[in-house]
């Protein structure tokens, strides 16, 4: 009973939530056959509807669709790619495995945007590949890419990818390729797992923990990187599932590419605290006889991040707050909305800083920019899109437009719409607009009717019966279908599910319209969003496994994250009678916490005893971290030298029954 209540209070750290809890991804069967002609896929996907034919088509023959040089750009540099490439974990589960992409080696289907399989194919280019002289990158080997810096004696790891096993894999084709050498450092671009997840594979444990090797990291990058969604995980943990397609096959008629690359890598995932942190621009270090020039860029892409310049190559490595995509002001998986602002003065700021040296730009995702001239016309856009999209949002909310308006009404100008460096493909203008409005005026638009609104579901129930029940709106639903007018189709097949969701007639015709809005998307979340939708609906929520394979992150965790945490799952109103005290002493670690309960609400005091407590619970780390991960139950505590209770048990056992379990399996596109 206790362990269970020891386990609810932290789900494991998502900055885990984009891959491990979401759940092995669907695979693409081995040898399977896509026949584009059938109606209906061995997933239940359908074929497209001839507006959807229409729209890409049109798409198709843009003039920006003709410019194929990206696709030399993406091969450039190409020294070694493994053409059987299976990264497999430790339980034999697929880590990594391009061939699951093969069938984007032909032209788009209807089934797919163009413009996003185009992305799809250049993402699926794998290999080792010389950035130039002495800079190398490992691409298509995680979502992420690996950079690799050739020093006097050794190599610079920068980013050693989301997970050991691909970590290792990209390591061993350097070694067979290059040589093996010493690494006398790794940099830690940003705080998000797939850019330190793997580095447990480039050095030991040992080598990690010793300081013997650099590790180069901003400031306030192991904070980050082990709160970032602690509190929030569970939510974020299955949306995340959506954004990326994880139920979905590999497929045309499903998952294609994230757009910033293909996956999130499942595996084993690590971390390691940095022995040099970045507090400022213009730091420099020289590693065996190579310069690092940084720039610290924080709140940007990632509440701590950096660049780095190398002046003797006359290269910049952008980290991820430049790309080959628009990337996103807000995360579809849920996060804390972006500063476009400071986003797009930090790249200006590496402009003047570098541009006047950059010869070439490497990043963390995609492949890089050759050439002086085509680097500042690079950069100029990676800045000019974020500072664009906040600046008129603004204009537009100061006419009263409300975020749907400015959604709807925003656009770019040709000189920005039509560069592929910043097209959509993983932030969209739409969502990114509503960030802004977001992130100045909050949830509310200013409409009354807004304010307080009737439940969803009960709402929903009231639209179907004003439309004259069930079948009437289904009706008006398939009219506007066989319009190809599919986001008013699935805005009336929505109510329709959320009035009746027993209704399989009106699952069918919801998750139609969502598969037909996901072939269109140019954005890889939002086809993934749709489709997995559209997956959910006709097949149910499926059961993941939210354990992961990160006892290495989840050790890291400062202990007081854990009690924050444990407070989000206080079911406030059942405790709104109690007053409570508990004391907890960790004694391989020196550290103690004061824990109150009243009106409803815990708080947790570092530092802190309570001289008249309900109880007092004496115990290591260790053994805490063992229940949470469900490694010890009832009996170990009651026979372990690491835990102890003095004073009221029973007042101890009705806290943590208090703690709901957080829910991972909750139902998205029904109630």
């Amino acid at each position: 009973m206790l362990s269970h209540c020891f386990r609810c209070i932290v789900v494991p750290c998502s900055a885990l939530a984009l891959l491990a809890a979401c759940g092995q991804p669907a695979p693409a069967p081995d040898a399977v056959q896509y026949d584009l002609g059938v109606e209906v896929d061995t997933a239940g996907f359908r074929a497209a509807e001839p507006a959807t034919i229409a729209a890409q088509q049109a798409v198709a023959s843009s003039d920006f669709m003709t410019d194929e040089r990206d696709f030399d750009l993406a091969r450039r540099g190409l020294l070694a790619t493994e053409t059987e490439l299976d990264i497999r974990g430790p339980n034999g589960e697929v880590v990594w495995r391009p061939a699951d992409y093969a069938f984007l080696d032909v032209e788009p289907p209807a089934t797919a945007n163009p413009s996003l399989w185009r992305q799809a194919r250049l993402n699926n280019i794998h290999g080792l590949f010389e950035v130039v002289p002495g800079i190398y990158q490992v691409r298509g080997y995680d979502l992420s890419n690996m950079s690799i810096i050739e020093t006097e004696s050794g190599r610079i790891i920068i980013d050693p990818l989301t997970s050991v096993e691909t970590a290792r894999a990209a390591l061993d084709l350097v070694e067979r390729e290059l040589g093996a050498r010493e690494i006398v450092a790794i940099v830690l671009t940003h705080s998000h797992i797939d850019h330190f997840g793997g580095i447990a594979a480039i050095a030991s444990r040992e080598e990690l923990d010793s300081g013997e090797i650099e590790i180069i990291a901003p400031d306030h990058f192991l904070e980050e990187a082990v709160s970032e969604n602690v509190l929030a995980g569970a939510v974020m943990s299955r949306r995340a599932g959506f954004m990326y397609g994880m139920p979905l096959p590999r497929s045309p008629r499903g998952h294609i590419g994230s757009g910033l690359g293909k996956h999130p890598a499942i595996g084993t995932h690590s971390i390691a605290a940095p022995t040099r942190t970045i507090t400022r621009t213009g730091e420099r270090m020289t590693i065996d006889g190579v310069e690092l020039v940084f720039q610290y860029a924080p709140h940007t892409e990632a509440p701590a991040e950096l660049t780095i310049f190398l002046p003797q190559f006359n290269a910049w490595c952008g980290a991820e707050i430049v790309s080959r995509s628009m990337h996103n002001l807000y995360t579809l998986r849920g996060a804390q909305v972006r500063d476009a602002v400071a986003w797009s003065a930090a790249i200006d700021d590496a402009l003047h800083l570098f541009g006047d040296q950059t010869d070439v730009i490497f990043n963390s995702h995609h492949w890089p920019v050759w050439g002086r001239e085509e680097s500042r016309t690079y950069l100029e856009a990676q800045r000019d899109i974020y500072k664009y999209i906040h600046d008129q949002t603004l204009r537009l909310a100061s006419q009263g437009l409300t975020p749907d308006e400015i959604a709807e009404t925003i656009a770019l100008p040709p000189e920005l719409e039509n560069v592929f460096s910043i097209r959509g493909y993983y932030g969209t203008l739409r969502h990114n607009a509503r960030a802004v409005y977001q992130r100045y005026f909050g949830w509310y638009d200013g409409v009354p009717a807004h304010l307080n609104p009737v439940p969803r579901s009960e709402a929903a129930a009231r639209y179907v019966d004003g439309f004259g029940g069930l079948e009437a709106t289904l009706a008006l639903a398939q009219t506007a279908f066989d319009a190809g007018d599919f986001r008013w189709a699935a805005e009336l097949q929505q109510h329709a599910v959320f009035a009746e969701p027993g209704s399989a007639v009106a699952r069918e015709a919801l998750a139609r319209s969502y598969e037909q809005m996901g072939y269109q998307a140019e954005s890889g979340p939002w086809r993934d969003n749709y489709l997995s939708g559209a997956h959910e609906l006709r097949h149910g929520v499926e059961a993941v496994d939210a354990e992961s394979a990160a006892d290495d992150i989840l050790n890291s965790i400062p202990l007081d994250m854990f009690f924050s945490a444990m407070a989000t799952r206080l079911d406030g109103v059942a405790a709104g009678d109690r007053e409570l005290a508990f004391n907890f002493r960790f004694t391989d670690v020196d550290e103690t916490y004061l824990i109150e309960i009243s009106n409803g609400v815990m708080r947790h005091y570092e530092d802190r005893q309570a001289e008249q407590p309900d109880a007092t619970v004496t115990l290591t780390r260790a053994f805490w971290m063992r229940l949470i991960s469900d490694d010890a139950g009832l009996v170990d505590m009651i026979a372990s030298q690491e835990f102890a209770v003095e004073g009221d048990r029973a007042a101890l056992l009705g806290f943590f029954t208090l703690l709901q379990d957080p829910q991972t399996d909750f139902p998205i596109v029904t109630p």
